[in-house]
């Protein structure tokens, strides 16, 4: 009796010990996460010259805007950000409308060329030109240089993502496919009706990781659209000021320069605004997704 008794007090105390210690590790975990965050908006709503000193935590020692109003007070900023707008809506739409398709067509195990055309693509993912063929490709055979185009085109399709998106389907009941043929539904109505609503998980797990790409990359606009200002994205854009800010920073001759460069424009401050500005979009976005993004990121990994 004495023997059960200590036996349940000992597991009683180990109950409560776990969620605690737990507890504390998570929140542990969460500060070492959320404080890199919280520094970069401290700093980005810190004055300048301030901020060169360093030692700035979570919160603003000198509180200022000038970081924000050197950003958003000007017009281009607003274009780029419409031209970053459009293309990552655009790009995420038709890849995921072209992607999952082809990976539909790829999950039916009547197709006989299914393996074919996958180990094909798969190779793609391994085996790549490189950087002066792509080039060339978009540039000089397809003649998408200095165009809005370029953001589209080359971004309308993903083996990655087909083969999430494909693993996802092989994953549902293909009864559901029967029963869809026997009351005499098509391809195209069984893709549309039947199987694209239940990959809601997938698709929306592969939006996130298209839309990411999408609305953070630059190097498109670097190599393809540099000289046309009106096509510049926000990425490159913010990129550019920071840049300038830096040279700027760096030209400061004398003393008197130097000081008047660094309470307004210093390159940490406009640093971290870019940053923030950048990532806000996503960070609105991410929360109504991340239900999805969990699930479609587990389902899609079942199968090989």
């Amino acid at each position: 009796m004495t023997t059960a008794v200590a036996t349940g007090k000992r597991r009683k105390r180990r109950d409560v010990v776990f969620p605690v210690v737990n507890t504390l590790i998570l929140c542990l975990l969460m500060f070492i996460t959320l404080y890199p965050v919280l520094n970069t908006v401290a700093y980005s709503f810190n004055d300048g010259m301030d901020a060169v000193r360093g030692g700035i935590g979570i919160w603003p020692r000198v509180f200022s805007t000038d970081a924000y109003n050197e950003l958003l007070t000007d017009p281009a900023v607003y274009q780029a950000f419409w031209i970053s707008l459009s293309k990552t809506v655009i790009t995420t739409l038709t890849n995921l409308f072209f992607t999952s398709m082809l990976a539909y067509a790829l999950s039916r195990k009547e197709y006989v060329l299914r393996g074919f055309i996958t180990t094909v693509m798969v190779l793609t993912m391994y085996v790549n030109a490189g950087l002066i063929p792509n080039y060339l490709l978009i540039s000089k055979t397809l003649g998408l240089s200095k165009s809005y185009w370029v953001y589209i085109v080359p971004t309308m399709f993903s083996c990655f993502n087909m083969i999430v998106i494909r693993t996802y389907i092989l994953g549902l009941p293909e009864a559901l496919v029967e029963s869809a043929r026997i009351d005499g539904a098509g391809d195209l109505r069984t893709f549309f009706q039947i199987i694209l609503p239940l990959c809601l998980p997938v698709m929306a797990t592969v939006a996130l990781f298209v839309a990411v790409g999408s609305w953070n990359s630059w190097f498109d606009t670097y190599l393809y659209n540099g000289s046309k200002k009106e096509l510049y994205t926000l990425q490159y854009l913010l990129k550019m000021k920071l840049a300038t800010t830096q040279n700027s920073a760096n030209a400061a001759n004398t003393a008197t320069d130097a000081l008047a460069t660094a309470s307004k424009v210093a390159p940490i401050t406009i640093r971290c605004a870019i940053t923030v500005v950048s990532a806000v979009p996503i960070l609105v976005v991410y929360p109504f997704l991340q239900k999805y993004f969990v699930t479609g990121m587990a389902l899609g990994s079942v199968k090989g």
